[in-house]
C-alpha cells in the first residue's frame, strides 16, 4: 500500500562524504568562487566608461601679400561624418611684412617667425607636438611674385621649409594656394562659424541644420578679392567657377571666383599709378582720396614695381625717383576716379557678368565680407549689417576729414588711415557695379572679422577640409580592471572553483562501497 522511499548508496555515502569537514570548504570555496566570477564579470561590464580619444591640433600659417597670421586649430579626434569639429585657440600676428616680400632676401624669412612659433610651442601640449599637423598657404602675393620671379619664390618656400624641418610639428609644407581654394576655403569657414553646417539637436549632439540657408563669402585682402556663393541656378558654361564641396556628409555646388590684382593694396597701386599716368606734373600728383592736407612721398617702385602696375610702367622708369603726393579729401572725385580701376563695358550689361568679362551668377541670399571689407566699414563706425545710404553717408563724412581730425582717431595708423577714403569707395563700386549688389541687397552684407572669438579666414576652411583626409580615431574604453588584471583574476577564480569541483566529484567517487 504504501511506496517506501530510501536513498541510493552512493548518495548515502556522498552526503556523507559531502558532511566532512573538507568537502564543507571545498563547496563553500566553490560557491564563493563562483559567485567572485559573476560579480567580477558584471562590474567589467557594466560598470565601463567610454573616453574620448582626446584633442587633435593644427597649425595654419596664413601667409598673406602684407602680413602672416599663424592660427591654432584643435578638434576631438572622433568626426562627425568624417570632418572634424574644429575650434580656433590661438592666432599670432608674425611681425613685418608678408613673405612676398622678401623674394631678395628669403634667407630671413624664418626669423620673423620665431617669436610666434615659440608661443605656439607653449599652446599646444608637448606630448603632441609631434603629431600636430602644420601648414602654411601663400595667397596672392606669393602668386604674384611667383609670375614675376619664379625662383625668388621658391627660394622663399624652401627657406620655410627648412625652417620648419628643425621645428617639433608635422609639417605639410608650404605652399601657393591658388585663388580659387582662397575662396572656396573662406566660404567653408564663414558658413561653418555661422552654424550653417552643423547645430545642436535635441540630444546635444551635432547635425546639418534641415533646409539650411548657406552664407555667401566677400573677401578682401591685399592683392586679390574672392566671392563665393551656392548660386540659384547651375553654372552651367563656366564650370571652371564652380567647385564641388563635401562636408559633414553633405555636397554643395559652390561658384567662386578670383581677382588677382584687386585686393585693396594693388588696387591702391593701380589708382596712384593711374593719376601719374595722367598728371602733366609726374613730381607731385594730387590725390583726391587722400586727406586734406595730406602730404607724402612714395618711389616709383612702390608704385610701379608690382606686376599689377607693370603695364602702366613709363617708360622712364627709375626704381628710387620719388614722387610727392597731396590729398584734397574730395568724396565726389574719388569715387569718379575709382570706377576707372574696373572695365565694366566688356560685360555689356549683362546681368551674369561683373567686370572683365568675367561670369558670375546673380547673388543670393546673405553674405559675410571680412578681411579689408570689414577693415575699411569698421573705420568708418559700420560693422554688421546696415543700409546703403548709411555707408555712403558715413565715406563722405570720413573723406571730408582732414589729415589733422583723422590723426585724433584712437589706434591711428599713418598708412592705412590715409587709405580708407580710397578704400570705401573701392568697396562701393566692387560691390554695387562688380558684384551687382543693389540697395535692396546691401543689407544682406554682413560686414564681420570673427565670430565667437574664432578670426573668418580661409586658414580655417582649410583645417576642416584636411580633417576629411585625417582618420578618425575609436572612442577609449576605460575598465574598471585592467585587462591582465580582469583575466587573471578570472583564471585563478575559475581555476579555484573547477579544483573544488573536482575534489567534490571525487570525495563522492571514492566514498561508494
Amino acid at each position: 500500500m504504501f511506496t517506501v522511499l530510501s536513498r541510493q548508496p552512493c548518495e548515502q555515502s556522498g552526503f556523507k562524504a559531502l558532511s566532512r569537514t573538507p568537502a564543507v570548504v571545498a563547496l563553500v570555496v566553490l560557491l564563493v568562487s563562483v559567485a567572485v566570477l559573476m560579480a567580477i564579470t558584471l562590474i567589467q561590464i557594466n560598470q565601463k566608461e567610454v573616453l574620448g580619444p582626446g584633442l587633435k591640433y593644427g597649425i595654419v600659417l596664413d601667409a598673406g601679400s602684407s602680413r602672416t597670421t599663424v592660427y591654432v586649430y584643435q578638434w576631438p579626434a572622433e568626426k562627425e561624418n568624417n570632418t572634424g569639429v574644429v575650434n580656433q585657440t590661438y592666432r599670432c600676428s608674425v611681425k613685418g611684412s608678408g613673405i612676398s616680400s622678401y623674394g631678395n632676401n628669403p634667407q630671413a624669412v624664418p626669423k620673423t617667425f620665431e617669436d610666434c612659433m615659440q608661443r605656439v610651442k607653449e599652446k599646444i601640449p608637448a606630448d603632441l607636438h609631434k603629431s600636430t599637423l602644420a601648414h602654411l598657404g601663400a595667397t596672392a602675393g606669393m602668386r604674384l611674385l611667383r609670375l614675376q620671379n619664379e625662383s625668388a619664390a621658391r627660394e622663399v618656400l624652401a627657406s620655410i621649409q627648412t625652417y620648419f624641418e628643425s621645428q617639433p610639428f608635422d609639417f605639410r609644407g608650404a605652399e601657393i594656394i591658388s585663388g580659387q581654394e582662397e575662396g572656396v576655403y573662406g566660404w567653408i569657414t564663414a558658413n561653418y562659424l555661422m552654424g550653417n553646417f552643423l547645430e545642436k539637436n535635441v540630444w546635444n549632439t551635432r547635425s546639418p541644420p534641415h533646409g539650411g540657408e548657406t552664407t555667401g563669402a566677400l573677401d578682401l585682402g591685399g592683392a586679390s578679392a574672392q566671392i563665393s556663393f551656392v548660386p540659384e541656378e547651375e553654372a552651367g558654361h563656366s564650370a571652371n567657377s564652380t567647385v564641388q564641396v563635401s562636408l559633414y556628409g553633405y555636397t554643395y555646388t559652390l561658384y567662386t571666383h578670383s581677382f588677382q590684382c584687386y585686393g585693396r593694396d594693388e588696387a591702391e597701386k593701380r589708382f596712384l599709378a593711374r593719376l601719374f599716368q595722367n598728371s602733366t606734373h609726374k613730381g607731385k600728383l594730387v590725390n583726391p582720396c587722400y586727406p586734406r592736407d595730406y602730404v607724402t612721398t612714395l618711389t616709383m617702385e612702390h608704385i610701379f614695381g608690382s606686376l599689377c602696375t607693370e603695364e602702366l610702367r613709363p617708360a622712364s622708369y627709375d626704381p628710387g625717383y620719388k614722387i610727392a603726393l597731396e590729398g584734397t579729401g574730395d568724396p565726389t572725385l574719388c569715387r569718379e576716379k575709382v570706377y576707372s580701376l574696373f572695365d565694366f563695358q566688356v560685360c555689356h550689361d549683362r546681368e551674369d557678368c561683373s567686370f572683365d568679362g568675367v561670369y558670375q551668377p546673380k547673388v543670393k541670399g546673405t553674405f559675410v565680407a571680412f578681411s579689408g571689407f570689414y577693415y575699411t566699414a569698421n573705420a568708418l563706425n559700420l560693422t554688421g549689417s546696415s543700409p546703403l545710404d548709411a555707408f555712403n553717408s558715413s565715406t563722405w563724412d570720413f573723406c571730408l576729414q582732414s589729415w589733422s581730425q583723422l590723426r585724433l582717431v584712437p589706434k591711428f595708423d599713418e598708412v592705412y588711415a590715409r587709405s580708407y577714403c580710397f578704400s570705401a569707395h573701392y568697396i562701393y563700386h566692387l560691390l554695387i557695379n562688380g558684384y551687382k549688389f543693389t540697395r535692396q541687397t546691401w543689407p544682406n552684407i554682413h560686414f564681420k572679422k570673427e565670430v565667437e572669438n574664432s578670426s573668418i579666414a580661409w586658414s580655417l576652411g582649410y583645417m576642416l577640409n584636411l580633417t576629411n583626409m585625417i582618420p578618425a580615431e575609436s572612442p577609449l574604453t576605460q575598465l574598471p580592471m585592467k585587462p591582465p588584471v580582469f583575466t587573471g583574476m578570472m583564471v585563478f577564480f575559475a581555476g579555484v572553483a573547477l579544483l573544488c569541483l573536482v575534489f567534490l566529484i571525487y570525495l563522492c567517487m571514492v566514498s561508494k562501497p
